[in-house]
This record gives structure tokens, sequence and C-alpha cells, in this order.
């Protein structure tokens, strides 16, 4: 998945409106924030394999620090303190803690059975819905149009950066999505590269949310 975690942390708002947006981009994207540094790291590694799905061309051979489920329940349990701590926000650590979780639990659909239950586990889950790119194309920009919209009726803009802050960041996020399908990237190592692109989305979220105002609760 893709766009669908950003549309889940857009809905986010409407659970709890005093986390910001970069909060909730951050916890629900943390896997895919942290697997190209653990990738050009050796820590996990990949293999691009031309034609393996329709959607990806991805194998996923080694990543149990980032997707494995039980390494992802501690990343969630630790992020959620860490957030806990620092806003004294037990609403707040629940969401993000739980946007860590959802993470993989969306990829659990789209993956083939290539999710490890822990860290050198042999049983390996997923449903595989990456095999169809009709398929992927409703699950990402459905879950992504209803993010946006839950988004854009608890907030509202105080500028023209509230405004167009988050248009643009939504094309730009979809002009990423569609290029996947151009082809497969050259090489693991741009893969990783490529990947640490995804960090420029946190600080973007934040700059939006700043510039827009949360509707009270009922409204």
């Amino acid at each position: 998945m893709f766009l669908a975690h950003y549309g889940v942390a857009m809905a986010a708002k409407g659970v709890s409106r005093k986390e910001s947006l970069g909060s909730t981009v951050m916890a629900a994207q943390w896997l895919d924030l942290l697997w190209p540094v653990l990738l050009l790291l050796g820590l996990e590694s990949v293999r691009i394999v031309p034609g393996l799905m329709q959607a990806s061309a991805l194998d996923f051979v080694h990543y149990p620090f980032s997707h494995s489920l039980l390494a992802v329940a501690g990343w969630a349990v630790a992020i959620g303190g860490i957030y806990f701590v620092a806003t004294r926000r037990l609403r707040g650590a629940a969401v993000v803690g739980g946007l860590v979780l959802s993470h993989w639990v969306l990829d659990l659909l789209v993956h083939r059975p290539d999710l490890p239950l822990w860290p050198g586990s042999g049983l390996r889950v997923g449903l595989g819905l990456w095999h169809s790119a009709a398929v992927t194309l409703v699950l990402e920009l459905g879950f992504l149009a209803l993010g946006l919209a839950v988004y854009a009726r608890v907030t509202r803009p105080r500028d023209r950066i509230g405004r167009w802050g988050l248009w643009t960041m939504i094309l730009v996020l979809v002009a990423f999505f569609v290029s996947s399908f151009a082809g497969p990237p050259p090489s693991e190592s741009a893969l990783g590269v490529g990947g640490l692109v995804l960090w420029i989305f946190v600080p973007w979220a934040f700059w939006i949310d700043r510039h827009r105002t949360a509707e009270p609760v009922g409204e």
C-alpha cells in the first residue's frame, strides 16, 4: 500500500482533532520510512522481479525488523509510548500507536505471502491483491479519497497555504503512485534511496496542519 496509508493518516484527524497531520502521517508510514534505511544499511533485503505482480515487482526477501507483525507491534507500543511522554495525551498516543499497526494490516491485503509474523518466522502471510492492478487502484484511491474527505470535513484552511498546500501534497502523492506503474526501479539501491524521499511528506504534513483549524467536535 502507498496512498492508503496517507488516507488513514488523514482520517485519524476525525478520531482525535489535537493530533497534527504530521504526527499521523509519520505514524501511518513509519514502517516504510524505516524500511529504506534498513535496506541501505544491508539489514533487510529485497529483489526486483519484473512481472512478479501486476502492481508490484518487489520480492521482499528479508524485512523482519520493519515488517514482521511482532516487530510492528513493538514499534506501535514504542512510538505510542514516546508520543504519550511528549504530549501526555493518552487518546493521541493510542491513535498514533494504532496508526503504526494499521500499516501492517493494510499491507496484509496487498502483499503476497511475504509478511513474517515475527523475525525468523517461517510462516508468512499476505492476501496478494497486488496481483490485480485494477483492485490496487480502487483500494489505494478509495482509501485516499475517504481519508481526504474526513480531513477536509473536520478541518478548514486558515489561509492559502492550508488550502493549496494540502491539494499540492495530494497531487504529488498521486503522481508518485502513478509513476510506480511506469516500470520497476533500476536497482535495489536506487529503490532504497528513492524510498528516503517519503520523509519529505512528514514536515510537509506538519506545515499544512499548522495552516488549518480543526472544527470543534460535533460540527
